[in-house]
């Protein structure tokens, strides 16, 4: 019964009907101050309030917030369960500071989301990067396997732990068990950026995530799947291996010291939505993203991705790519010219996020795509007949750390002719946010090549710009 209580939103909602006078920050005085911003958000406004009496503070927690986040660490069954305003990118640095030191090797899996890559470097930590599986149907990366990270530790014995990405953004969720337990057996950290998979483990019609896997630690954005505002998400630490007292003080370092209440609140709110669902409810909602899935299959002109090898899916994520031989952009916005706006597009594939509810007004939706479909008059030649997949070095790391790397000059070139070199910025398609190049990493041709074909077919990127990269300025390599 205690999952049904809210205890943040409930000490918020006493303090709106509470409240006569705002003389405290912010600005907008509980939405009495400003033009479109007190008509736009005049519900939400009382809510965003500061660190007043009876509300509690997210860096020095005993009151709401504590309690709000006790109950979410009882929900998801580990010892400690933290509330983040900056989302996983927060959760992401978090980690990385609090399980490693300076100097220490921890391997990662290549289709990092680039937060990962940024703590990496804040961190002074030394990456090695594991290539994952990659799903030819598809063409995008899922998990690494257990073979890889077996070698990796015989290569770098010295390693002191791994951070996975898992379930990919396409919802593939490999069995992450058996890695898990080898590093364990090693006496090795495990991280898992489990940004995509809050709404899973907690009922038979969905597949299993990392913390029953027995991950250390765990992030969540809640966001994504449960009804949480953006930004909102959780850190769940489970583990003996793990110094609660660095977590906490990284916690506070590296989020914001006026933590957005509104976000806060959603996230209690999200987590009561969440666990108050039964046994029924989840079988409904599953039954529901399958119906959606089957309908999508029946359509003429798409075609509906399978789990990947090795792998489960999430039943809330759905990828389809066309039949007619249009790119995963130009599908995207023919969507999007009905009003049905999706989560990304990729030169192959276009995916749906379901909600955990039923999909409203699915029956309207799938026969507007299809009518959609239908006014598709142009057939092109199919462009999936030449694929390009980067195909990374199984295990590798970086030449130089990131503290030379800082010493050194850099200069701009053509993305062209930039192999060989050394990059001094990451080259992010986003959506996804996994990069294609990483700092630090020596471009090849196949990268460049990647990236010429990504631009061509609609992309956009994080870094560089006009076709341009910065680079480290040393003698470049031959680098195929």
């Amino acid at each position: 019964m205690r999952q049904q209580q809210t205890p943040l939103y409930d000490a918020l909602v006493r303090h709106r009907e509470h409240t006569k006078w705002s003389f405290h920050v912010p600005g907008h005085k509980n939405g009495t101050v400003g033009f479109q911003l007190t008509e736009a958000f005049s519900s939400v406004l009382p809510f965003d309030v500061t660190e007043l009496s009876g509300l509690d503070d997210l860096h020095e927690p005993t009151e709401a917030i504590h309690e709000a986040q006790q109950l979410t660490a009882s929900f998801y069954s580990v010892k400690h369960s933290y509330f983040l305003v900056g989302g996983s990118t927060a959760g992401n640095l978090v980690m990385l500071f609090s399980a490693f030191k300076e100097g220490d090797v921890v391997f990662i899996q290549r289709n990092c989301h680039k937060s990962v890559l940024n703590g990496l470097e804040l961190a002074g930590l030394k990456p090695v990067f594991l290539s994952p599986e990659v799903d030819l149907a598809g063409q995008f990366a899922t998990g690494i396997s257990f073979a890889s990270v077996k070698k990796a530790l015989d290569k770098y014995p010295v390693a002191k732990g791994i951070l996975l990405t898992s379930p990919n953004y396409y919802g593939m969720i490999p069995d992450l068990t058996e890695i898990v337990e080898y590093m364990h057996h090693k006496d090795l950290v495990v991280l898992v950026d489990e940004a995509h998979g809050a709404h899973l483990g907690h009922s038979q019609y969905f597949p299993e995530g990392a913390i029953r896997a027995g991950a250390d630690m765990v992030v969540h954005s809640a966001h994504k799947t449960l009804p949480a505002m953006t930004m909102g998400a959780y850190l769940h630490s489970n583990s003996f291996r793990i110094d609660e007292k660095r977590v906490k003080h990284y916690l506070q370092a590296l989020q914001s010291s006026s933590p957005s209440y509104p976000i806060m609140a959603s996230l209690d709110l999200a987590r009561a939505y969440t666990a108050n669902l039964s046994t029924g409810d989840f079988k409904k909602i599953r039954q529901n993203a399958d119906h959606f899935r089957r309908s999508l299959t029946d359509l003429s002109g798409l075609h509906v991705l399978e789990a990947s090898p090795g792998c489960r899916v999430d039943p809330l994520k759905v990828t389809v790519q066309s039949t007619m031989g249009l790119s995963g952009y130009e599908l995207q916005h023919i969507f999007e010219r009905k009003g049905i706006y999706t989560e990304l597009a990729d030169p192959f594939n276009v995916l749906f996020v379901l909600p955990l509810k039923e999909v409203q007004d699915s029956t309207t939706i799938i026969q507007t795509i299809q009518d959609a479909l239908s006014e598709e008059m142009f057939h092109k030649e199919q462009f999936r007949q030449t694929p390009v997949t980067v195909r990374s070095a199984e295990i590798s790391a970086l030449e130089k750390s990131y503290k030379e790397l800082a010493q050194m000059e850099t200069q701009f070139v053509f993305l062209e002719e930039a192999a060989g070199f050394i990059a001094a910025e990451a080259i992010i398609p986003y959506p996804p946010g996994i990069p294609l190049i990483a700092k630090g990493e020596r471009i090849t041709e196949a990268m460049i090549k990647e990236y010429q074909y990504l631009s061509s077919q609609g992309a956009r990127f994080h870094g560089g710009q006009e076709h341009k990269i910065y680079v480290f300025a040393e003698q470049k390599e031959e680098c195929l």
